[in-house]
């Protein structure tokens, strides 16, 4: 995370879309004078910024201290004597001293003096030591396997070979996810609809002589129809999500990653380091001429004096003794074999075409395997007599076969983009249970336009010999078929896809630069967290679609009323108190049905289920909502115009509008106050109900989707109507709200109100009627 400065982690979340929103809905309620509506607005922004920052900061804090702990010195000769620098003090000229197991963190030659094996699966994909010579250029990234020798620094820092492969990998770019995008679209809607409906109201106001501090009231419940809350809960959701993830190993470096995981259709993955540990595991030994193969060949591994992944890998597997060696041979890759001389003779281990070329084992090679065999050369000048042959396989990572069959229940296809040898990747894909198609090489893609690439890439699972920009090429082929990519990697070869991937995903034991510019970081090396990751984020998508049905069923409906109710000349339908409310039928409601969101995969189209749910509930509820608010301001008004009103009444109305009963204003502003308590009564049972239709306990409340075992917000609408009594019936929350309190008026117009609303809104989700009168198929 270096180059994720904490500057620019504040600048991607404090100005993202949701904020400036919720910015601008602030400054203009400060220029109205709503002081403590525009702190809500400015502050739900201030905290979908630090819940956002604080988790990807947090992320970078883990991150440098692991590469604060990862840091090792490097051994430069200066002034003729050997020093230990931090990697950031080797500079041009420098003189560096190389040895197995070493790091190259600069660029340039091989001296004279010395001869390396070099290891560059990071930077190319490719497990084979590459054997370097006196000349040779030493790339950093790359790690030194055997040998040892003196390398100039030619090309330090962001020069060198890993800099300049990542410096298009570095850059900060952050794709919005599918949900993103919908809410994005949403709110865009709803906030073009209310500046549009804000600006008949207001002007149809000030053509009437409405108030100045009326005009401020009614701005304020304008702008409460701006479903900002929303906002707040994908922080939550995401953040929480987070922390969800961090349980099973999966560090989550930007927040959307933990929902656009589970959008992914499609997982490429690096083989060496991703699929395999990087260790070798003996598949079978075979002997020959009498002798013990497996005993023989645990001795010479234990034997050797420097241990590479064969031998580290026999002498695991296999039992034996270590011997008095005489004399040793090291292994290279030139060479392609090891000898040791004991008492007992010359042994060598190596290439079966080299030591036993009239050898048959194409079949264990044709599986992936690595093929040697050990000989015996008993006396000098002897014809040297075949003792055993191992075959080795690359160590899969125990968790991958489960893992990519599970994938493959899911729907999620599989890919393997690799550096190394086709024939060998393929094996292996097979071993994973990834099939036996057949492989691809990355030169075969270099002369293929658009089209043929992308028809070569959705019918093929393994590709070998991919340079860094062929697999980003592979990513954006499969973008551009309209998949959802995940792509995983481990080393800066890996970077460039990572980036070019809907979602990155980088091994904690990979290289720096990858994790940097990962979304998300496995730090246990296990393929198979990203399955909860992916359940997780699908518990979120779920989650925040439940939420959105909730608040855009209020916004719409409460946006028709206010509508209505002014095209009828009845006032103004609401009070900024009374916005409040939405507490209860909004706020509370959404943090538990998000929390309590199955992870089953989400609806492929969101917005049609969106679109089907929220307008007949809100073309039903508002007009049964106008309906009860113009009854009881009819009902009110003629109560008052009588002229035989009880005084305690009258007296009532006085101390709720604030008003004598002589004022002109009076009778006016007692019948919008009697009828907005009942309207918000009815709005907030109607809320309650609606919260059963999403999660319906029984058949009675299954007109939208089949009952559901989950007695949880069945126990939320208890918990509700409670809180909503407590509102009415006790004279401070009451008063708190802008209500006048219970009374058999509100009663006989709401309930009944109620039941027929429930009736219609059954009929029209269970018989579909949106889907009929607009001529489209019936689900």
């Amino acid at each position: 995370m270096a180059q994720r400065t904490y500057g620019r982690i504040l600048r991607t979340n404090v100005f993202s879309f949701f904020n400036t929103v919720l910015f601008v809905i602030g400054a203009a309620l400060l220029a109205l004078g709503r002081y403590s509506d525009a702190l809500i607005s400015v502050g739900l922004g201030l905290i979908n910024a630090v819940l956002s920052a604080v988790q990807e900061i947090r992320a970078k804090r883990k991150f440098d201290r692991l590469q604060l702990l990862e840091r090792s010195p490097v051994s430069v000769l200066r002034e003729g004597r050997e020093t230990l620098l931090d990697v950031e003090q080797v500079v041009a000229g420098d003189v560096l001293l190389i040895r197995p197991g070493d790091q190259i963190v600069v660029d340039g030659p091989l001296q004279e003096d010395g001869a390396v094996e070099a290891d560059e699966s990071l930077l190319t994909g490719e497990s084979e030591p590459v054997v370097k010579k006196p000349g040779d250029d030493l790339r950093s990234g790359s790690f030194c396997v055997a040998g040892q020798g003196r390398q100039l620094a030619r090309d330090v820092g962001a020069d060198s070979y890993a800099g300049r492969l990542t410096a298009q990998a570095r850059q900060d770019t952050t794709d919005t996810t599918p949900l993103q995008r919908r809410i994005e679209f949403v709110v865009r809607l709803v906030i073009t609809l209310t500046v549009l409906m804000s600006g008949a109201i207001m002007g149809q106001a000030v053509i009437e002589g409405v108030t100045l501090l009326r005009t401020v009231q009614i701005a304020a419940v304008l702008s409460g129809l701006i479903p900002y809350g929303l906002f707040l809960l994908i922080a939550v959701a995401y953040t929480g999500g987070a922390a969800a993830l961090a349980r099973h190993g999966a560090l989550v470096q930007r927040v959307n990653a933990v929902e656009s995981v589970s959008n992914v259709d499609v997982v490429c993955t690096d083989k060496t380091g991703t699929l395999t540990t990087g260790e070798l595991s003996v598949d079978q030994v075979r002997s020959y001429g009498g002798h013990d193969a497996g005993t023989l060949l645990g001795g010479f591994a234990r034997s050797v004096t420097t241990a590479n992944l064969t031998t580290t890998a026999l002498a695991a597997s296999l039992p034996g003794t270590a011997w008095t060696v005489r004399n040793e041979v090291p292994f290279t890759s030139a060479k392609r074999w090891s000898g040791l001389t004991t008492p007992d003779g010359t042994w060598m281990l190596g290439a079966p075409d080299v030591l036993a070329p009239d050898l048959p084992c194409d079949e264990l090679t044709a599986r992936g395997l690595r093929v040697l065999v050990l000989t015996r050369t008993g006396a000098p000048g002897a014809e040297p007599e075949l003792a055993g042959l191992v075959a080795l396989a690359d160590r899969l990572r125990p968790e991958v076969t489960d893992s990519i069959s599970r994938f493959h229940a899911e729907g999620v296809a599989v890919k393997v983009l690799s550096g190394d040898d086709p024939r060998t990747v393929a094996a292996l894909a097979v071993r994973a249970g990834l099939g036996d198609g057949e492989p691809v090489a990355g030169p075969a893609l270099d002369d293929l336009d658009d089209a043929a690439l992308d028809a070569l890439v959705a019918r093929t699972t393994v590709f070998g010999r991919v340079a860094p920009e062929q697999k980003e090429r592979i990513v954006r082929s499969l973008r551009r078929q309209g998949r959802y990519v995940a792509m995983i990697g481990d080393g800066v070869n890996d970077a460039r896809a990572l980036k070019s991937a809907q979602v990155g995903v980088a091994m904690r034991s990979g290289s720096a630069v990858t994790r940097d510019v990962a979304d998300i970081v496995l730090l246990d090396d296990s393929f198979a967290a990203l399955l909860p990751a992916q359940r997780e984020g699908r518990h979120i998508v779920n989650g925040i679609a439940t939420s959105m049905y909730v608040f855009l069923a209020r916004v719409a409906s409460q946006g028709l009323v206010i509508l209505a109710v002014t095209m009828l000349g009845l006032g103004f339908p609401y009070s900024p108190a009374q916005v409040g409310l939405t507490l209860l039928t909004v706020g509370v409601p959404t943090f538990f049905l998000t929390r309590w969101a199955p992870s089953t995969p989400p609806d492929p189209r969101p917005l049609i289920g969106l679109a089907r749910f929220v307008i007949p509930a809100a073309l039903v509820t508002a007009g049964f909502g106008t309906a009860v608010y113009a009854v009881l301001y009819q009902s009110v008004t003629t109560f008052l115009t009588t002229g035989d009103s009880p005084a305690d009444v009258v007296t009532a109305f006085e101390e709720y509008t604030g008003l004598a009963r002589t004022d002109t204003d009076f009778v006016a502003a007692s019948a919008a106050i009697g009828a907005q308590t009942g309207l918000s009564t009815f709005f907030c049972l109607a809320s309650f109900v609606l919260i059963l239709f999403l999660a319906p306990p029984v058949r009675l409340f299954a007109a939208w989707t089949p009952p559901t075992t989950d007695r949880r917000p069945t126990v939320l609408v208890a918990v509700l109507l409670v809180a909503f009594a407590a509102v009415l019936f006790v004279p401070a929350l009451s008063t708190y709200f802008g209500l006048t309190g219970p009374g058999p008026a509100v009663f006989n117009a709401v309930l009944p109100a109620l039941a027929l609303w429930f009736a219609a809104l059954s009929a029209a989700f269970r018989f579909r009627l949106l889907d009929r009168v607009l001529g489209l198929p019936v689900r």
